[in-house]
């Protein structure tokens, strides 16, 4: 599974893409996770992800990445405040999953 992960430089989201591959290994769940910054989402998620999450702090540009990612077919969700922490991989994954679904 190929996740793309889009916040404000591409920087800040390192804990949670670290807590959400850690959580899919935990579940037996092959994951790539990449994350961007917002100037290089619209051409990045055309690159064949199943999945792509909005960090809370950019949320006011949602409907402009949902946008990109709706015209490259990937599903587009933005991430909970409480899942974007060390200890948010549960729930990111459910989060992936449901967009998924």
């Amino acid at each position: 599974m190929k996740v793309l992960f889009v916040c404000s430089q591409g920087m800040s989201s390192t804990i949670a893409v670290n807590a959400l591959k850690k959580e899919a290994e935990a579940n037996g769940v092959e994951m790539e996770v990449l994350a961007v910054s917002t100037q290089q989402f619209p051409d990045e998620v055309k690159k064949g992800y199943d999945v792509s999450m909005v960090a809370p702090q950019i949320k006011h540009r949602f409907a402009l990445l949902k946008e990109a990612a709706d015209k490259a077919g990937v599903p587009c969700g933005q991430i909970e405040p409480m899942a974007y922490s060390p200890l948010g991989g549960p729930k990111l994954l459910q989060q992936v999953k449901d967009l998924i679904s």
